[in-house]
């Protein structure tokens, strides 16, 4: 359930904890007013798990990593898929004048892409993560329409918490249980 690393997982902590910091913040567009206020804690927390996972990992930096010249260029290639992807049904969706789609479409393009990277890094946790970002993408368009909410707050928050919960699990397992 844990990768190699220690240092992958201090990462881990702190990139988690970046995206949940963005998801909260694109849910903040116009969410219900009742989910100002946990919008605004979890991007506060969010933050604060990666600056904790960014100085563990800096504390461990010379304990290593999984990345070589081989996995450096995957990782590469699957973020460089992950943003065209993104990119280019972001797009599509902005030309057919759907933008309010487009949370929706870069959370399952962002879930479908940790798949390879848990892979990559040797993190099997990670594949939990991409498995409920994935699902959050797709379960958010129906809730949305439902509740009369938009798809951002909806996924925004649903991928922010994940990602959260993720940046969380993954600091206590590099501080305390590795």
């Amino acid at each position: 359930m844990f990768a190699e690393r220690l240092r992958d997982i201090a990462v881990t902590a702190a990139v988690f904890g970046f995206f949940a910091s963005s998801w909260f913040g694109w849910a903040q567009e116009a969410p219900p007013p009742a989910w100002r206020k946990p919008l605004i804690t979890g991007t506060v927390v969010s933050y604060a798990a990666l600056v904790a996972g960014a100085l563990l990992a800096w504390r461990h930096w010379h304990d290593g990593t999984v990345f070589d010249a081989d996995t450096s260029r995957t990782f590469g290639i699957v973020v460089g898929v992950e943003v065209v992807a993104a990119a280019f049904g972001a797009a599509v969706l902005a030309v057919r004048h759907h933008r309010e789609w487009m949370p929706g479409w870069i959370a399952f393009v962002v879930g479908l892409h940790l798949f390879p990277v848990a892979s990559l890094i040797r993190y099997p946790a990670v594949h939990v993560v991409a498995a409920l970002v994935t699902v959050a993408a797709v379960v958010a368009v129906p809730v949305a329409r439902s509740r009369s909410i938009t798809l951002s707050a909806v996924v925004g928050a649903a991928t922010g918490g994940v990602l959260l919960a993720a940046a969380l699990f993954s600091f206590t397992v590099a501080a305390f249980g590795h």
